[in-house]
């Protein structure tokens, strides 16, 4: 009982961390804990694609750095790897939250709806709807009381680990463009609305864009004396922040998208994929009742790397597995 109301808690604090970037300063300094639930769901939603979050608003983000602490308090940072969760199915696990009846085998073993041609046109666009997301710069075991995790510099922010992505795709041959639109600077508010605008602008222009993919940072915990929430394994002997790929449904009342089926088939080989080449690497696959703009393209995935308590470094190690990971799903379709 006592478990599942904290599940419940922290439930609800993921919620408010990923639509409002961060939860509130804590009052007081606590020594570091090692236990945890998890939970998340992704940000801030667009009035023009329908999603199960309602919008917020939330201030202009004034600071550009994360600034020292000046009152002497440490929270801390609890780290933990994310196990099996839901639908199981070999080394991966899905948590399916609609009315669809999911076959993981059949799906997985589905054609994907593209292919990928073997040239240098860009075929690939990186975006980030929340570019500001960024993440510790050390790892302390304890985050400062004043610790404010959003940054308009890109090597502070979630666009470096879009460029490690970027990177291992580029080396793999594929042709990709990444986006670095501040779409929730100054204003957080409509963040999926002006990366949607982004898009189809690049979608226009490159007539041979195949795969569509946001690339956020997570928020997990009540902030705090109960802590942030660090999803990490280690890999070589080496902390990398974990991952969280999301894909969305064409649930009753969610507007159009014909091409659902075709993201979570794309999702479950990223998924097995990267998994089988970094055993640890995955968070349970988000299958929800949502859009966020994945309706764009039939090769549309959303990915959590890491949470605000995991450090840049460590998400940047976890970027270029998924690059890696990608480029090897791409080019066996």
């Amino acid at each position: 009982m006592f478990l599942a109301s904290v599940a419940m808690v922290i439930g609800v604090f993921s919620i408010i961390n990923r639509v409002g970037g961060y939860s509130g300063k804590p009052s007081s300094s606590v020594m570091a804990q090692t236990t945890v639930v998890q939970t998340s769901t992704p940000a801030e939603t667009s009035s023009t694609q329908p999603t199960t979050v309602k919008k917020v608003s939330e201030k202009p983000q004034k600071n550009t750095t994360q600034p020292t602490t000046q009152s002497g308090k440490n929270y801390p940072v609890i780290e933990k790897q994310f196990l099996q969760d839901g639908i199981t199915y070999e080394n991966f696990s899905v948590k399916n939250s609609t009315d669809f009846t999911l076959d993981v085998e059949k799906e997985l073993n589905s054609p994907l709806g593209f292919k990928i041609d073997k040239n240098h046109r860009v075929q690939v666009l990186i975006f980030h709807t929340h570019c500001c997301e960024s993440y510790l710069k050390d790892d302390t075991g304890y985050y400062p009381s004043d610790y404010y995790p959003r940054s308009t510099k890109n090597s502070e922010n979630v666009t470096s680990v879009g460029d490690e992505i970027e990177n291992q795709l580029k080396s793999a041959g594929i042709g990709v463009i990444h986006d670095k639109t501040k779409h929730d600077y100054p204003s957080y508010n409509g963040s999926y609305d002006r990366s949607l605008e982004t898009i189809q602008k690049y979608m226009d222009k490159y007539e041979n864009i195949k795969v569509v993919l946001d690339i956020h940072r997570d928020a997990l915990g009540e902030g705090g004396e109960s802590g942030k929430v660090k999803p990490v394994f280690k890999y070589k002997g080496k902390k990398a922040a974990q991952i969280m790929i999301m894909t969305g449904y064409n649930y009753e009342g969610g507007g159009y998208f014909p091409f659902w089926e075709e993201n979570l088939r794309f999702a479950l080989r990223l998924q097995k994929t990267a998994e089988d080449m970094y055993p640890g690497l995955t968070r349970p696959m988000e299958f929800g009742e949502y859009t966020y703009n994945l309706n764009v393209c039939n090769g549309s995935l959303l990915i959590e790397v890491g949470t605000d308590a995991n450090t840049l470094d460590e998400a940047k190690r976890a970027g270029k597995m998924v690059g890696k990971a990608l480029a090897k799903v791409l080019q066996n379709n």
